[in-house]
């Protein structure tokens, strides 16, 4: 169990290092999706019928700026190294993903700080539900996004690919307008965008209107795909080390 544990640990603990030097980070990636909340909702008047889908954003942003580290791992040879050492795939895998997703889910945590500007109003005994169904997103989100970043090369392609994929998903996830309302095959792609589940499951924890999908079917799918996510990273870390290895 050390073994496997011990590697993750350590990956992980790299990630917040590598992030408390990076102060600025914080800033860019809370202060954006703020700005469009407000932007929006202030536009729209109302603010609160946005405020999920600017918080699934934050960690969205996050885990952009987090998994892009992948690439810089490569070209300066840790990742080769990493991939060479006797810890299992999988371990190094969560590892990395899990100090990615918790940074990611500290920043959204720090923007749930802003509920009370949209009329949210969150009990200290709710926090822990929606603490974890937050971490669970920034899990799902960097999970694709370490996906996404294993096979770029360069980070100019990793931006293209993201906001050409990531963007349009969060855009037709609920985020904007609600499932009830979408038509044609703006309406499917909302029923088969893995974060529209994510967005609903937030909204249940917040108390935020939500007509559907329904609480436990979103848990389920948005589980379900963060663990998907981590089942092929692992494989894929397992392709590359044998390759390496050859």
């Amino acid at each position: 169990m050390s073994s496997f544990f011990l590697p993750a640990i350590t990956l992980w603990q790299r990630e917040l290092v590598r992030f408390w030097r990076q102060k600025s980070r914080v800033l860019g990636v809370v202060a954006s999706p703020l700005i469009i909340w407000l932007l929006i909702g202030y536009g729209s008047d109302s603010l609160s019928r946005f405020y999920s889908g600017a918080l699934v954003l934050t960690v969205m942003f996050s885990a952009i700026f987090s998994t892009i580290t992948i690439i810089e791992d490569r070209r300066e040879g840790f990742l080769l190294s990493m991939l060479v050492s006797p810890a299992p795939r999988t371990s190094l895998v969560l590892g990395k993903i899990a100090g990615s997703a918790t940074l990611a889910w500290i920043q959204g945590l720090i923007f749930l700080c802003f509920a009370p500007l949209a009329g949210v109003k969150v009990e200290f005994i709710e926090l822990i539900p929606i603490a974890a169904a937050i971490f669970l997103i920034s899990f799902t989100l960097t999970g694709l996004g370490f996906v996404i970043a294993w096979r770029m090369e360069t980070t100019a392609g990793f931006h293209a690919i993201m906001n050409l994929l990531l963007l349009p998903m969060w855009m037709v996830s609920g985020s904007l307008f609600p499932l009830a309302t979408a038509h044609g095959f703006v309406k499917w792609m909302m029923w088969v965008n893995p974060l529209t589940y994510s967005i609903s499951l937030l909204n249940v924890t917040l108390h935020l209107p939500n007509a559907a999908p329904g609480p436990l079917e979103s848990l389920i799918v948005t589980a379900a795909f963060g663990a998907g996510l981590l089942l092929l990273s692992g494989m894929m870390a397992a392709q590359k080390a044998t390759r390496s290895a050859a």
